[in-house]
């Protein structure tokens, strides 16, 4: 069949073109999700890099839609590659973790195990004594990459499994603070990890 007469198919129409619209689409909303995750990080860069190809593939993905008014499956594509890519978006961010966050451990028991270990291992922390719901409690505080959270939790459950812990991000961190940040090849070697357990 000639490329011409395929274009023209039913087979193109029905089902070529709205798997295209399909995936075109997840890549295009998935690209926005990290784009907008990039902006809240101060993310600049990568953020209008990501912003340029977004729009390229989102043209493409119009120009057909307005060719095939008349093809509902090009609609239902569209809408379901829009669902499908905010979902696909947030696993890519989880999975090149970029950027900072904060953590807080509130522990009632004595957590000098756990300073001194994280210490140890390069974090930068800072502890307040405190008073919570039961009485006394420290409060510990760290700034690191997000892709040290692992670490940092299995730590917090091997030395205080009972502490309360949360992680936000950091839109912007001084200067003076510098968190500690693993290797590049430990980076790259836990990134590949994460991807091979999808």
């Amino acid at each position: 069949m000639a490329m011409p007469a395929f274009f023209d198919s039913a087979m193109y129409t029905w089902v070529v073109l709205p798997l295209l619209i399909f995936f075109a689409r997840i890549m295009d909303v998935s690209l926005d999700t990290v784009r907008i995750i990039f902006i809240n990080r101060n993310l600049r860069s990568y953020a209008a890099f990501i912003g340029f190809f977004e729009v390229l593939i989102w043209l493409m993905v119009i120009r057909q839609i307005f060719q095939q008014l008349d093809n509902p499956l090009c609609f239902i594509a569209y809408a379901a590659g829009f669902a499908a890519g905010n979902f696909v978006g947030i696993i890519i961010e989880n999975r090149i973790s970029i950027g900072r966050v904060i953590v807080r451990i509130i522990t009632r028991r004595e957590a000098d195990d756990l300073v001194a270990f994280l210490r140890s291992a390069g974090y930068g922390i800072t502890v307040i004594e405190a008073e919570g719901v039961t009485g006394p409690v420290k409060v510990i505080f760290t700034i690191v990459e997000r892709s040290n959270i692992e670490h940092i939790v299995a730590m917090i459950k091997q030395y205080n499994p009972q502490a309360f812990y949360s992680v936000e991000d950091v839109r912007f961190v001084s200067e003076a603070v510098t968190p500690h940040r693993l290797p590049a090849t430990r980076r790259w070697a836990r990134f590949t990890s994460r991807m091979g357990k999808r």
